[in-house]
């Protein structure tokens, strides 16, 4: 999606406000859906859904046609709007997950927010001491992370850890 918005910023790239606009579409039919009790969206619904999301990379690729070779050897450099229309194509059965199975997050915010203590972590002290540290960090923020996930207060469980007294989030099935 934020791929996608840069490129909407481009001039002459409408398909790809469109292909926001489509995957909104969506992400508000599979909440209707699920929040209707429905395991899946209709067939009519999803084979529409995926109609409009090829024929947006139809007009993408049309607006963006293959750099031509230029002589020298190896891959020919491409728009970022063209690399990014050719992963929507590749990957489009990973992109459209969230609308085939209701247990695919939209997008991967949450698994990229986990990443980012780690990688913070890593700019402002250039590394980790020894694996056994990374371990430990790892462990820690995984804690953490999962406290968030099923709404548990943190300082608590930190505050009850610290002390002795373990506390162990839910485990989920």
């Amino acid at each position: 999606m934020r791929e996608l918005i840069a490129i909407h910023e481009q001039p002459e790239q409408p398909w790809a406000g469109q292909m926001i606009e489509l995957l909104r579409e969506i992400k508000t039919a599979v909440a209707d859906t699920r929040a209707a009790g429905g395991p899946h969206l209709e067939p009519v619904a999803r084979e529409a859904f995926e109609a409009r999301f090829q024929e947006l990379l139809r007009d993408g690729r049309q607006a963006n046609p293959p750099a031509p070779r230029t002589g020298k050897r190896g891959p020919i450099k491409q728009s970022p709007a063209r690399n990014l229309l050719d992963r929507l194509d590749k990957y489009h059965r990973a992109v459209l997950a969230f609308m085939d199975d209701f247990a695919v997050p939209f997008d991967n915010n949450l698994a990229e927010r986990d990443l980012r203590m780690v990688k913070v972590r890593q700019k402002i002290s250039g590394c980790f001491r020894s694996p056994e540290g990374a371990s430990y960090f790892c462990r820690i923020r995984g804690y953490i992370s999962t406290l968030r996930k099923q709404g548990d207060h943190v300082l608590t469980a930190l505050q009850s850890v610290f002390s002795g007294k373990l506390y162990m989030p839910r485990l989920l099935a």
